[in-house]
């Protein structure tokens, strides 16, 4: 009677079992569809104006339209990110909170603020990807340099007096220039800035010799003719500047590629469905011919990346600033 009792209740335990897993992935497939039934708000770590909230008030209204609610932009720039994570980080995981950030938040951060024991990537979980944005060297317009070559020429004649510009202490452009010194083998100076603005008006009075520069903050002086770009730190020239030479064409290193991708993540534990549902609706608004073409004016190249890819290219950039940031003894603790 014991034998047969134990195989009925085994039975039942795991008809129940099978009922609530059913259930409970129904639940999520459910919210996946009726994903969202209240208004949105996305944090950004960028500033108002700047190219990333341009176009993430773009997606925003365009989600909007898709669907029915209030997307709301939420601008939280200053901190190294932290403000904007902070205030997302105590939203719910439910994807009512979402928040744009860039590569360097996701994979330089844990590295530079060691002390903070924060790792991005365990607080929030990615759930669309964005865009990319390459880098171009840029010279003042007096600048005797031409290329590349002339570059790392005056770098190795007299190491450490070559100055470079950036927008701060671990950014792109200061890990960028880390990287080039150490594939040209060349020791050049730091400078970092508060405003990029500054940054710009100074590498155009030649009061530091260089510095890298996405096209959106760069334009003003470059349209001014104050500074030049003579080279793009990418594989292949872009459409927007097809004049411009690869570093690897301006005499420069083959395997420096210095970009930044931005992407949207949301709190740890978002169900999948809502996350999944979250994925596609970008993914749909990204393909849209308006929405490419905004992008293209800030040379922003939508991506249409899987929950994977950016994964693995995260993980990628996290290893190499790593090696940077340790090579250089960068910290920003």
């Amino acid at each position: 009677m014991t034998a047969t009792f134990d195989h009925r209740h085994a039975r039942r335990s795991l008809l129940l079992a099978t009922l609530v897993a059913a259930a409970s992935g129904s639940a999520w497939a459910q919210q996946g569809s009726d994903f969202p039934t209240k208004p949105v708000t996305l944090y950004t770590a960028f500033a108002v104006g700047s190219g990333p909230d341009a176009v993430l008030r773009l997606v925003a209204q365009k989600l909007s339209q898709n669907w029915k609610q209030s997307v709301t932009v939420d601008n939280r720039p200053g901190g190294g990110g932290f403000i904007a994570m902070e205030a997302a980080r105590r939203g719910a995981a439910d994807g009512y909170t979402l928040l744009q950030l860039d590569s360097e938040h996701l994979s330089a951060v844990p590295h530079l603020y060691k002390k903070r024991n924060f790792d991005t990537l365990k607080t929030f979980e990615a759930v669309a990807p964005l865009f990319r944005t390459p880098f171009m060297v840029a010279v003042s317009a007096q600048s005797p340099w031409k290329n590349m070559t002339d570059l790392l020429a005056a770098a190795k004649a007299k190491p450490n007096a070559t100055s470079y510009g950036s927008w701060g202490v671990g950014s792109p452009g200061h890990l960028g220039a880390e990287w080039l010194d150490s594939l040209a083998g060349t020791q050049m100076t730091h400078v970092p800035y508060k405003e990029v603005s500054q940054l710009y008006t100074n590498v155009a009075t030649g009061d530091v010799a260089w510095s890298f520069a996405s096209i959106p903050s760069s334009q003003g002086v470059y349209k001014a003719g104050k500074i030049k770009y003579i080279a793009v730190a990418a594989p292949k020239r872009i459409p927007q500047l097809p004049d411009v030479p690869t570093v690897a064409e301006a005499g420069g290193p083959a395997g420096l590629d210095v970009n930044s991708f931005v992407v949207l993540v949301a709190p740890k534990g978002i169900a999948p469905a809502v996350r999944d549902r979250i994925h596609a609706d970008v993914l749909k608004v990204l393909a849209e011919p308006e929405v490419r073409e905004r992008f293209n004016t800030f040379a922003f190249e939508p991506l249409s990346w899987s929950l994977d890819d950016i994964a693995k290219n995260a993980a990628t950039k996290s290893t190499q600033y790593q090696q940077l940031i340790q090579r250089a003894n960068i910290s920003l603790d």
